[in-house]
C-alpha cells in the first residue's frame, strides 16, 4: 500500500460572541466616545422583562460575564441565576483598559497620587458626575428602547476604580439601580468625599427607604496592599448593615487566594447569583 498525504483546506473565521452586538455612543454633554457592547439571552423575555447588568470597563471582562451567565442560566432552579441582558460600557480601543476610565470613574482628582505605578503621569480625573449622567440619561434609555428590560432588576458592576464609581453611583443616585457590585473598590482614591456621600445617603434612605443590595468583593491577597481597601470595604458593609430596616442590604465577600486581578472571574460568578437569583 502506497503512502499518501491527505491535504485538508482549513478556512479560518473570526470567532464572534453569539447574540452580541456593539456600537459607538458619544455623550451629549461632553462629547466623549464610548463602545457599548450588549448580549441578550435566547428565547422570549418574561412578562416583566429581562434583568440587566451594566458593566464598567466593558472591554475587559464582558465576554467572561456573558459566558458565565449563559452557562448557569440554563438551569436557574439549580444555579440560582436567571437569564439577563448584559451591557458593557467600554471605550474605542483594543486594550482591556482605557486611560479615560480615570476621568469617568473618579468623582474628584486625587491630589496625593500624581503618577501611575510605572511612573507616568496620571490621566485627567474627576468626571464621575458627567459619566453617571451619561449612563442614566443616554445609555439606559437606549438599551430600554431596544430590549425588553425589567427596570426593577437593574445592576451595576464595577471593579477597582469601577468599584469606586459603583459606590459613588449608589450614594449619589440610589434609585438608579437596585443591585450594586463593587469589586476591589478604590475607596482610598476619594475617601473623604465618599464618606460625605455615605452620610448623605444614610440620611436619605432613612427618610425614603430604597430596595438596594450592595455586594463588596475583594481578593484575599489584596489585604496586604498599602491602600487598605479590603478593610475599608469590610467596614463600609458593617456600617451599611445598620440600614437594613430601610431596605439596604450590604455584604462583603473576600475570595481566598485571589489578588486584585485574579479575583475577577470568581467575583463575576458570585455577582451573577447575587443580582440574578430567581427569588429576588
Amino acid at each position: 500500500m502506497s503512502n499518501r498525504t491527505v491535504s485538508i483546506d482549513m478556512m479560518r473565521r473570526r470567532l464572534e460572541l453569539p447574540r452580541a452586538e456593539h456600537w459607538v455612543m458619544r455623550s451629549q454633554a461632553e462629547q466623549r466616545t464610548y463602545r457599548i457592547i450588549v448580549a441578550q439571552p435566547l428565547g422570549e423575555a418574561p412578562p416583566s422583562g429581562y434583568p440587566v447588568i451594566y458593566m464598567l470597563d466593558g472591554n475587559c471582562v464582558f465576554n467572561t460575564m456573558v459566558e458565565a451567565l449563559r452557562l448557569q442560566c440554563r438551569r436557574p432552579e439549580k444555579t440560582g441565576v436567571v437569564p439577563a441582558v448584559i451591557v458593557g460600557i467600554g471605550y474605542e480601543t483594543e486594550s482591556q483598559f482605557s486611560p479615560d476610565r480615570f476621568y469617568d470613574y473618579t468623582p474628584f482628582p486625587n491630589t496625593s497620587i500624581l503618577n501611575k505605578s510605572d511612573g507616568s503621569p496620571l490621566p485627567e480625573q474627576g468626571g464621575a458626575e458627567a459619566f453617571l449622567k451619561f449612563v442614566e440619561e443616554e445609555v439606559k434609555p437606549q438599551i430600554e428602547s431596544e430590549f425588553n428590560i425589567d427596570r426593577n432588576r437593574q445592576a451595576l458592576f464595577g471593579h477597582s476604580l469601577g468599584g469606586l464609581f459603583t459606590l459613588y453611583a449608589m450614594f449619589s443616585r440610589p434609585h438608579a439601580f437596585q443591585y450594586y457590585i463593587a469589586g476591589s473598590p478604590s475607596i482610598h482614591w476619594n475617601k473623604e468625599y465618599l464618606q460625605e456621600l455615605e452620610q448623605n445617603f444614610s440620611a436619605r434612605v432613612k427618610e425614603e427607604p430604597h430596595h438596594i443590595r450592595l455586594m463588596l468583593g475583594a481578593g484575599e491577597l489584596e489585604k496586604t496592599h498599602v491602600a487598605g481597601n479590603c478593610a475599608k470595604a469590610c467596614q463600609l458593609s458593617e456600617r451599611l448593615a445598620f440600614l437594613s430596616d430601610y431596605g439596604v442590604h450590604a455584604e462583603y465577600k473576600e475570595f481566598e487566594g485571589e489578588g486584585h486581578v485574579s479575583v475577577l472571574p470568581v467575583l463575576i460568578a458570585r455577582a451573577l447569583r447575587f443580582a440574578l437569583h430567581p427569588e429576588h
